[in-house]
């Protein structure tokens, strides 16, 4: 198999009145992996979307292996052998596995019938070269999100792509399966596939990416041999000056106040077993664990999402009824609050305005006795100034603004009610350098505020820079926690794998 060569020719793209993409030049040669950089709102999505016919240029030219091409849909560019794989899932939640891995490429015989037996061998088959034991025919829906990505992973592959566009693809993978798919992109490479991998993960890009090359503001900055650039003038060339103080300074906290939060022998039937912690008012916490430790089905259990048993107390109090709350609505009200790892499916309403997506969680303060807009309005202006959201537009929708900005928004979301403890779920997931350190300092800001801030975050680093202690969990229970003196990659690595014992031995 042979990769395609590609030649972007002063690309424009504008939606409306806003220009995305400024006459973007560069070429890809076939059989290489290149990291593809930039903040978010850098243009680097919407350029893949247009070299995989997702979008149309307004202006410039693609050329495909020398040819001219304008593809009027993915359908097109799929039958060239360009394939992306999306950063939010593509899939269809009420199918199977491999319904979804052939959908629109169903395999039929005798002309006209479904040959569900040789699509489920050629999922199976699929599935393997990423790493996933399961049943082809096990619907989506029973997926969890690292399974969902690793299936639109085998959906490419199954397609035979000659280029390969990865967006964010290692996001909800464990340490495991995050080297299974870079032997795959080493196999890839070697058959020849061209491979683009867009990914804030610059450690990531400095292992598997052959060429580097920077897009800041719609605009090409920059192409580099990986070999040649470091991690750290990759994170300057994106943003454009010098980065520094990624983590803000760890303040301490008063070891003697009295917790805002305790939760003892909480279980969460099937995820959770027996999970004792508290965090006090100021404290950053963080939860460690591999995909599948528990820590989200959790903290759903205790904004009753779940069913779940077990005691809680805040601000003191017992929660009454032996568990967590009933709903989110009602552990809003009591000054719990938390922000999903799953921003568009579950953080926001994208297709809603940001006031209304703002305002959301707090609408009794903004609609009683009747809808105030004006309320909202300010509400969302302040928002917009608190926490550095990025728009030109109080009007535009929320999927106007790029993933970070959305990542803003939905912090600001939950902290409406004015909760005293706010868990954030994966809350860097897919956004870029710069909004990540913007995110790290309104944690900060959020603790120093006096709310409890607890994390729960599957990038090691980050529960290191940013948290006081850290609770690691692994198969439903929470196995220790670290004070952060004691916070290593390694401590955290071997006690979120059972290791630690040997670890301390060797």
């Amino acid at each position: 198999m042979t990769g395609l060569a590609v030649d972007f020719d002063a690309i424009e793209k504008a939606f409306g009145p806003v220009q995305v993409l400024h006459g973007v030049s560069f070429s890809l040669a076939p059989g290489r992996v290149y990291g593809l950089l930039g903040e978010n709102g850098a243009g680097k999505s919407t350029l893949m979307k247009i070299l995989a016919g997702y979008e149309r240029p307004s202006g410039g030219g693609l050329r495909i292996d020398g040819t001219p091409q304008q593809f009027a849909s993915s359908r097109d560019a799929e039958a060239l052998g360009i394939v992306l794989i999306h950063q939010e899932f593509n899939l269809a939640e009420d199918l199977s596995v491999a319904q979804n891995i052939f959908l629109g490429h169903e395999k039929k015989k005798a002309g006209f019938l479904l040959d569900d037996a040789a699509m489920e061998r050629e999922a199976a088959a699929a599935l393997a070269q990423v790493g996933l034991r399961i049943d082809p025919r096990t619907k989506v829906r029973r997926l969890i999100v690292a399974e969902k990505q690793l299936v639109e992973i085998a959906k490419a592959i199954a397609r035979n792509a000659r280029l390969l566009i990865m967006d964010e693809p290692t996001a909800t993978l464990t340490p495991g399966e995050t080297e299974r798919l870079f032997k795959l992109i080493a196999q890839l490479r070697a058959e020849g596939v061209t491979i683009v991998y867009i990914s804030h993960k610059l450690d990531e890009v400095e292992r598997v990416t052959d060429d580097v090359i920077v897009m800041r503001d719609g605009r090409f900055v920059m192409r580099s041999p990986t070999a040649d650039i470091t991690r750290h003038e990759m994170a300057n060339r994106m943003v454009g000056r010098a980065l520094t103080d990624l983590y803000p300074p760890r303040d301490t906290v008063a070891h003697n106040a009295a917790p805002a939060m305790k939760v003892h022998d909480f279980s969460v039937p099937g995820w959770a077993q027996g999970v004792s912690f508290e965090v006090r008012p100021g404290e950053i916490l963080g939860f460690a664990g591999l995909v599948g430790a528990g820590r989200t089905e959790l903290f759903e259990g205790l904004m009753g999402l779940r069913p779940a048993s077990g005691q809680v107390e805040m601000l003191g109090r017992p929660v009454p009824g032996g568990r967590g709350w009933h709903n989110p609505r009602d552990a809003a009200k009591h000054g719990f609050s938390y922000l999903s790892e799953d921003r568009k499916g579950k953080g926001l309403h994208v297709d809603f305005g940001l006031r209304q997506n703002l305002t959301l969680m707090a609408l009794e303060r903004y609609a009683t006795p009747w809808l105030k807009p004006d309320a909202e309005r300010a509400a969302l202006a302040e928002a917009v100034k608190d926490y550095g959201i990025r728009t030109g537009n109080l009007d535009a929708r929320a999927s106007s603004l790029s993933g970070g900005n959305q990542q803003k928004l939905a912090l600001a979301k939950v902290l409406q009610p004015q909760p005293k403890v706010v868990v954030l779920d994966e809350p860097t997931r897919g956004v870029d350098i710069g909004a990540k350190r913007d995110i790290y300092f309104l944690i900060q800001r959020l603790a120093r505020e006096g709310l409890a801030v607890i994390v729960v975050s599957s990038e090691l680093m980050e529960l290191i820079g940013l948290c006081h202690r850290v609770a690691v969990m692994r198969a439903g229970r929470l196995v220790t926690t670290l004070a952060a003196d004691h916070l290593t990659e390694e401590e955290l690595i071997a006690h979120a794998t059972g290791t630690a014992h040997d670890h301390a031995n060797a």
